[in-house]
Formats: C-alpha cells, structure tokens, sequence
C-alpha cells in the first residue's frame, strides 16, 4: 500500500486514500485517526526470496516490481543503489522480523505485458506519481544480514504513461494500469485471470514490499469472500504492499491487486516502539484484493 509503514492509524486505500510520502513518525501519528492499515493473520508467513523452498513462487516474484521515489535510487555505473532508512529507524522494535533492511518502496507492482504494468489505484493517481517514481525489478536480499540493495541499472524502469486508472469510493475498485519507459527483457509477464471470479477457500499466495521491504513472499491464506469488485482474505500485508500481485497458489495465475487492509503495527509503549498487530486466520476485517478483471484493458 502506500508507504504508511508505522503508524497504527494510518490507510492503506481505505475510504479516501492518502498520497504516499515519507514522513516521521510524529507526522504520521497526527493522520487520519479512523484509518488502518494490514496486519499478520496467524503465523507470519513472509519470506525472503532467497529463503522460499517454493521454486513457483520464487519465479514469480521475478516479475514483480516496486515503485520508489527517484531521489532514493543512485546510479553508479551500471547498477543503481536503493536508498531508504531501516524499518527500526523508522519506529518499529528491533525485535521485528527484517527490522535491519531498508524500506525504500512506497508501492508494489506487476508485469503483465512486455512494458505493461499493474499497481493499485491509489499509487499512480497521476502524471506527476508517474513520473516522480520509478519501477525496480529484484528488489531483494540474498542472505539474513544484508541491510541495503543494490540492483543492475537495466532492472530499473520509468513510468511513460497511465493507460487505465480507477480510484473510487462508491464502488471501492482501486487500480491502475501503467506503461513503462521500454520493453523488459529479461523476465516473463505474469498470466492472470481474464474470466470469472476466484471462490471463496481458494489457497493465495501475495508477493510484494510490506512496510516497504525488499521483496516478500506471504502464503498460508485463503479467500474468506468475493464480490463483484474485490474479494477478502487473510493475506500478511502491510503497507507498501499496495499494488502486490495475489496469485491462485495452485495455478500461479494472478487473481487480484491487493490495495486495503487492518492494522497491523501497535505501539508497545513499554518499549517505546512499534510491533506487529496479530490476529488469528479468521480474525479481523481481511484484507481487499481488487479483482485483476476490473481493468478491462487486460481482458
């Protein structure tokens, strides 16, 4: 979702979306009092890249990208290092899982075209989000002590144009559907659904940037409803997973965008920090996935 990745009263789409920005945490804790944003369900089932023993999802994630601000990417060379502040800089415990990486991703997006991609509404609402931010394919670690990423310049992308874009509050759709600056290469568009609806049950698996983390793979959830827009599940999300892909976990095909959800950080005071909001699987709201059929220029 948007990079609302500490405050435990902050939206992530909900209602009347926030345009993202990197604030302090005393900023942050003056917005919106009735907003939220995700939580854990259950057992927290993120995973590094390098760390999945799923080789399907590893593949996937390949195709999976994150939007961060111009000013946070420095080119030396030929490859580009992403800067951002550690999650524990930000507010959260030192005790938090991934608490020493950085969290320079504000959104999370997918290919699912040569140069087409998608995201969630509330991240590319215009020109001036297309243009500010730039697309970053593997965004990831490669071990338990890495802090910082560095990626090749040719994994970093430019956003040319907004083709399609829904943000609304009556009908709650939020997407957007981008083309990027060039052909990628180098990696597959993902498949996604082009009919009909995913039912409830259904096993999911999201990947994308919580808390605007290197690449996280999440699965362990199932779908808890469907409507004709979005459907709710018990996905670990958290902000800046706005715009993750959510794949059928079976078929690998994408079946939605992930773009609102709970609560997911509160404030120990004892410790004078953040922590992680855990709920059981069927506790709590879910978490919104924006049906991928929505956008009618991908049927």
């Amino acid at each position: 979702m948007n990079y609302r990745l500490i405050a435990s009263t902050i939206n992530k789409g909900k209602g009347n979306p926030m345009k993202f920005i990197l604030l302090s945490l005393t900023i942050l804790l003056t917005l919106n009092v009735n907003a939220s944003v995700d939580v854990v369900y259950g057992d927290d089932n993120r995973v590094d890249v390098y760390a999945s023993n799923n080789q399907f999802y590893v593949d996937l994630a390949a195709s999976t990208a994150a939007m961060i601000k111009n000013s946070n990417l420095q080119v030396l060379g030929d490859e580009v290092k992403i800067n951002g502040r550690s999650l524990e800089a930000r507010g959260m415990c030192a005790s938090e899982r991934f608490s020493h990486q950085s969290t320079a991703a504000s959104c999370s997006g997918f290919l699912v075209g040569e140069n087409l991609l998608v995201t969630a509404g509330h991240c590319i609402e215009n020109m001036s989000d297309c243009k500010s931010n730039d697309w970053v394919f593997d965004y990831k670690v490669e071990n338990d002590t890495q802090k910082n990423v560095t990626v090749a310049k040719t994994a970093v992308y430019k956003c040319k144009r907004i083709i399609a874009q829904d943000l609304s509050r009556r009908t709650k759709d939020d997407y957007a559907l981008i083309e990027l600056d060039r052909k990628v290469t180098d990696r597959a568009p993902l498949t996604y659904r082009r009919s009909g609806k995913i039912k409830r049950g259904t096993e999911i698996v999201v990947i994308g940037h919580p808390s605007g983390l290197p690449t996280k793979i999440a699965d362990g959830a199932k779908v808890r409803s469907v409507n004709n827009v979005y459907f709710q599940a018990n996905l670990d999300t958290y902000g800046g997973n706005s715009g993750s892909a959510v794949f059928n976990a079976q078929t690998g095909e994408v079946e939605g965008i992930l773009v609102r959800g709970e609560r997911d950080y509160v404030y120990n005071s004892s410790k004078g920090c953040y922590e992680t909001n855990y709920l059981s699987d069927n506790g709590g709201r879910g978490e919104d996935v924006t049906l991928i059929t929505n956008i009618k220029e991908l049927r």
